[in-house]
């Protein structure tokens, strides 16, 4: 008997991999860009001036008025800079400049490659240790069962009121993306909903559309979301709340229509099974699901756990009212978050070795999320280094200079679908290119909040269907193939990217 060979299979690359890859080319690139430097513009807080920094690193002070703006071309309201909404340099357009720098040797830019890596990791330290935190108190909220009981008890309440379920398992789901990017975390709920929702006459597919279509639409429409418009926010150098209004809109219509999606096919389902788009999966998925299955049999709602559910979303809310009122960044809100993991194990009733077990867990879940920051930072350090960044920045502009702003915002939103596409990572992406995207609004005269949506939704778009992120292993928890979901899901793929174009022209509007 002749043994079959097996064709291997292409897997591929990790988001690390991807993100060594382009700092690999931007390494090769720094041999290649010539170095420049635009002027920028910068807001002292202490003296009340702006101060100009040349190209050639030459430092002047001008009058923090709005004149002094208009004389540099700069299309932002000065109270802007007064009331810390813009804190970091801002490019002044049209001042690009060649400088001199010695460009490195073969040994120097291999040194330079590793370096930048653990300068990378260094330099985000404050956002990585808040990133730990953040998941070593999920962790804790995981391990005492709060989410698990909170389903089942969520579950016990709807009987009878199956459209009530799809609702509110979904709209709570999509608030935990929106504000702290609750994805992995789904996987979870899977095994406790699937015999819940077959149970109530419904398919796998409504499983994956409620709880994967939740979590992707409020990552993708992220107001609060540490992970990313925080992050984006403040590598842009704007403050994430001034544009919270038009998100939260965004997002309460991004969910209502994905709602108003599932349910349509949930109840055509649940009337006449053979509708379902796994139809030919009914009797083996009842059979593996409810076999034996008791879905009366629930575990009770804790006070423990409704009071560590409590603390957790207080610490959010803490955190908001810092960020907003008080100017806090990444130090102050970890700081808050490790108090609320503290309080959460006093009352989530878990042993101490549970508990440290639970938030050591937890944030290990969260550490490739910590690393990938680290190393997407290495790439601006390579920039920041070579003085290239400026340089492409102004090649861009070159580019979209005759472009209006509403053809820009869109022509971004296209952008970030690609890089999405490639690089999964929130945090990642954000660390990785708003140093480079953001200064461009600038350019062409508009708020770097519209920079930030088109990265928040392109991002979040593609996550729908990139095999990169989380639906292969969505997938997998409810064994529906990839061409079945893209089947049931392209309509509301064309729905939501033309919300998303809507938007950002509303976004232009208001900003």
């Amino acid at each position: 008997m002749v043994a079959v060979k097996k064709k291997k299979k292409h897997q591929f690359p990790t988001a690390y991999t991807v993100i060594i890859i382009v700092l690999l080319l931007v390494q090769l690139l720094t041999f290649v860009i010539p170095a420049g430097n635009y002027a920028t513009l910068a807001y002292d807080t202490t003296d009340k001036d702006f101060v100009i920094t040349k190209p050639n690193g030459e430092k002047d002070k001008a009058p923090a008025t709005q004149a002094t703006l208009k004389k540099y071309k700069v299309n932002i309201a000065v109270k802007k800079f007064k009331d810390g909404t813009i804190y970091k340099p801002v490019a002044i357009p049209n001042s690009y400049e060649r400088i001199n720098l010695k460009k490195s040797n073969l040994w120097q830019a291999i040194v330079q490659f590793f370096t930048s890596q653990v300068q990378g990791i260094g330099q985000s330290v404050d956002i990585i240790a808040f990133v730990l935190i953040l998941g070593g108190c999920i962790g804790v909220v995981h391990a005492n069962g709060a989410i698990n009981s909170g389903m089942q008890a969520l579950s016990e309440r709807i009987k009878g009121k199956q459209v009530l379920l799809i609702v509110l398992v979904m709209g709570l789901i999509s608030l935990g993306g929106t504000t702290f990017g609750l994805a992995e975390e789904t996987m979870a709920m899977y095994p406790i909903l699937i015999p819940v929702f077959l149970i109530a006459g419904y398919d796998t597919m409504t499983v994956l559309g409620t709880i994967f279509l939740g979590t992707s639409i409020g990552t993708m429409v992220s107001t609060i979301n540490p992970f990313s418009t925080i992050i984006a926010s403040n590598t842009a150098g704007v403050n994430f709340a001034r544009a919270l209004p038009l998100r939260i809109t965004m997002w309460v219509i991004c969910t209502v229509v994905g709602m108003l999606y599932v349910i349509f096919y949930a109840e055509k389902v649940r009337k006449d099974p053979t509708k379902s788009v796994v139809y030919d999966q009914y009797e083996q998925n009842r059979e593996k699901y409810l076999s034996g299955a008791d879905i009366e049999k629930t575990g009770k709602f804790t006070w423990k756990q409704k009071l560590t559910l409590i603390i957790f979303a207080v610490a959010f809310i803490v955190m908001i009212w810092g960020v907003q009122q008080k100017g806090w960044y990444f130090t102050e809100i970890s700081v808050v978050f490790l108090a609320a993991g503290y309080l959460m194990a006093i009352f989530s009733g878990l042993t101490e070795h549970k508990v440290v077990q639970a938030f050591v867990d937890g944030a290990s879940d969260l550490l490739g999320v910590a690393l990938t920051i680290g190393l997407a930072r290495a790439v601006s350090i390579v920039m920041d280094t070579s003085h290239t960044s400026d340089t492409i920045m102004h090649f861009f502009s070159q580019q979209v200079s005759g472009m209006s702003p509403l053809i820009f915002v869109w022509f971004l939103f296209i952008v970030y679908i690609i890089l999405g596409f490639f690089i999964q990572s929130s945090s990642g992406l954000a660390v990785l290119s708003m140093p480079i995207m953001a200064p461009l609004a600038n350019v062409i005269g508009i708020d770097r909040a519209s920079v930030i949506d088109a990265y928040n939704w392109g991002l979040g778009f593609i996550s729908l269907v990139a095999p990169t992120g989380l639906i292969l292993m969505s997938l997998m928890m409810v064994n529906i193939d990839f061409n079945k979901w893209f089947k049931w899901c392209w309509k509301l793929l064309v729905i939501e990217f033309v919300l998303c174009l809507v938007f950002l022209g509303i976004g232009l509007l208001i900003y």
